[in-house]
């Protein structure tokens, strides 16, 4: 499907079905209720330290660029739109999150990582490789299987290791953030097998707008910037003793793999997509995972 296909059917989508405020709604209640706060204890001293070193920034901005008052009132009431949206997970994971990625994993040995995006789901069906993902009867899009083997950074087989999945369908919406999708729609949890393999099989997903008819979009509209993020797959892998790698996988020849609105895109993460070796329908490409074990640097 090419851009101008995918953003017409995501117009025809939001005319029936969704909003950004529904799907920002959404983000903001499942980050609340994911428990990652729940054991936040950041030293006064720290806290002090990035605050402060946050709003000089910004104070700093407001003399380079002679901020007006009409400009002021303008992010103000823009920065109260974003929370009424419910729109700070969208606001941050496009624009920071590639950062924070960035300097988290950067001492992490084995496969490379990139941000997880705000609409993440934990506890999808655990399936058995071969696995297939769940899909409806006419769902649209072109067979893919994503296969491979984990091993760690000595090259030895892991047991026990799973990959989570999902993405988005072929009009850029995920499953249980937009109505009228079958729940775990492109979700699951896929088990290796005993030697580290794995296939999964799905639908190749295609560029998708992130929600413009939000504080987001209003700021991306005002700002003459585009919304698109390329075709991708969302990806958690990990195995008892080693380190989680959360990614997102590309595909080659997307347009706006070098222009990603999240700035998310890395050469190590993407496909080559090859016809089924098995003379199926669709395409095949195999990624293969080292991880590394807990504890376990550069």
């Amino acid at each position: 499907m090419t851009n101008t296909q995918a953003e017409q059917a995501a117009a025809a989508r939001r005319a029936e079905e969704g909003t950004a405020v529904e799907a920002g709604s959404k983000a903001t209640e499942r980050f609340t209720a994911s428990g990652k706060l729940a054991k936040l204890e950041v030293p006064k001293e720290r806290v002090s330290l990035l605050a402060g070193a946050a709003i000089k920034a910004i104070n700093d901005i407001a003399v380079e660029h002679q901020v007006t008052y009409e400009e002021y009132n303008a992010l103000k009431a823009w920065l109260i739109k974003v929370g009424t949206d419910g729109e700070w997970p969208l606001f941050l994971d496009v624009w920071l999150e590639h950062t924070i990625e960035d300097v988290n994993s950067k001492d992490r040995p084995g496969a490379a990582s990139t941000i997880e995006g705000p609409y993440y789901v934990p506890g999808a069906p655990v399936l058995q490789t071969p696995a297939t993902l769940e899909m409806r009867e006419d769902e649209e899009g072109t067979p893919f299987l994503l296969k491979g083997r984990f091993t760690d950074t000595a090259g030895n087989p892991i047991q026990d290791a799973q990959v989570e999945i999902w993405h988005a369908d072929a009009a850029g919406y995920y499953s249980q953030y937009a109505p009228g999708l079958p729940e775990w729609l492109f979700r699951a949890t896929v088990k290796a097998d005993e030697n580290g393999y794995f296939e999964i099989n799905t639908k190749r997903p295609a560029p998708y707008q992130i929600p413009t008819d939000g504080a987001c979009g209003q700021l991306i509209a005002a700002a003459g910037w585009h919304a698109w993020r390329p075709a991708h797959i969302h990806i958690k892998v990990s195995a008892p003793g080693y380190q989680l790698v959360t990614q997102q996988l590309y595909f080659p020849g997307d347009p706006h793999n070098e222009d990603d609105i999240a700035s998310a895109v890395k050469p190590e993460l993407m496909l080559e997509p090859k016809p089924r070796a098995d003379g199926g329908e669709g395409e095949e490409a195999v990624y293969d995972y080292v991880l590394a074990k807990e504890g376990e640097h550069k």
